[in-house]
């Protein structure tokens, strides 16, 4: 099983990152613009708005959504959560059965619970889904620098294969069948993060970021466990690794929004240049599940109520040090 021929449906920053990581490795890469004027300026000027100073490489070629597709496999969905559905809707009609369908965004479909795979089986229900996450900047995977992900399908030869034609020197896929354990890390970090930026933003010391970072990760790791992840993959690249990564550095746009709250702003994106806050839109939907299965994630808890404006920071961090003593774990 061989993958040469690999689009990418979405024209951000991630998008445009994973092509040229795509190219590096020496693949046939098409990058997918949802409309036609954004394809145009991206094949004009070679260079995503969202990614300033990387210029596309002249092998990779860009269209707007059509039945060029048909001719790719894998495809890559580089869109927010929120949107993956109507994006595997669109190029659904043009895929031939049996492509692989990668989601790469790190989120919970809000109103249905789903994950991204069970967004784009449901979408694209002749597609094979498969998940792409772990510790990784878009500008980072773009310059080149030495990244490491995971890939997940429930498929360990494709899993394997999609790990090699996606490798590079600088780009290292691990490969994973524990779809769920790697869709929860991605997911759940977020919302860890933006807690990890309020705490940052209050300078509350570095002593309680490492007491809010690992007691948010026993509460990632709850959540996992109760939904089938394996415990491995929790502590892995998808799971800890990204915890490490969004929960320490001001380019985790999650991380910066949680600073801006903290530092007293109004939980809005647009304290942070207006860019996508995932976590903002996970934060919700993981306390429900979280309740509805009885785990205790008081830290996504008080995100979710101060993000949702039914608290504010201080409140949420009295409520948090007034909780019963307890054992660890």
């Amino acid at each position: 099983m061989t993958f040469d021929r690999i689009a990418v449906v979405g024209a951000g920053a991630w998008g445009t990152a994973l092509a040229t990581a795509l190219a590096r490795a020496g693949r046939t890469v098409l990058v997918c613009a949802r409309d036609r004027r954004s394809a145009e300026r991206l094949r004009d000027q070679r260079e995503s708005a969202r990614l300033p100073g990387i210029r596309l490489e002249e092998s990779i070629a860009v269209a707007s959504v059509d039945r060029e597709l048909w001719s790719y496999d894998p495809i890559l969905i580089a869109v927010p959560a929120q949107d993956m559905r109507d994006v595997a809707l669109t190029i659904a009609p043009v895929l031939k059965h049996g492509t692989t369908v990668i989601a790469c965004a790190k989120g919970i479909e809000r109103g249905t619970q789903k994950f991204m795979t069970e967004v784009v089986a449901e979408a694209v229900p002749s597609a094979i889904p498969a998940i792409l996450s772990g510790p990784s900047f878009a500008h980072d995977v773009a310059r080149g620098l030495p990244t490491a992900v995971t890939f997940a399908t429930r498929d360990d030869e494709r899993a394997s294969a999609l790990a090699s034609a996606f490798g590079s020197a600088t780009f290292r896929p691990y490969h994973s069948t524990d779809v769920r354990g790697v869709e929860i890390g991605g997911a759940a970090k977020n919302v860890l993060a933006i807690a990890a930026g309020v705490v940052a933003g209050r300078a509350l010391g570095a002593s309680a970021a490492a007491a809010l970072v690992t007691r948010g990760f026993a509460e990632l790791f709850r959540f996992g466990k109760a939904y089938g992840a394996r415990p491995d993959t929790l502590t892995g690249l998808s799971g800890l690794g990204d915890v490490i990564l969004t929960c320490s550095s001001p380019q985790s746009r999650n991380y910066s929004f949680g600073v801006a709250v903290g530092k007293g702003q109004p939980p809005d994106p647009a304290s942070v240049g207006g860019n996508l806050v995932e976590g903002l839109f996970t934060a919700s939907v993981l306390v429900q599940m979280a309740e509805e299965r009885g785990i205790d994630m008081p830290i996504a808890r008080s995100v979710d109520s101060i993000t949702g404006g039914r608290t504010t920071v201080d409140e949420a961090i009295e409520r948090l040090l007034t909780r019963p003593f307890r054992a660890e774990g």
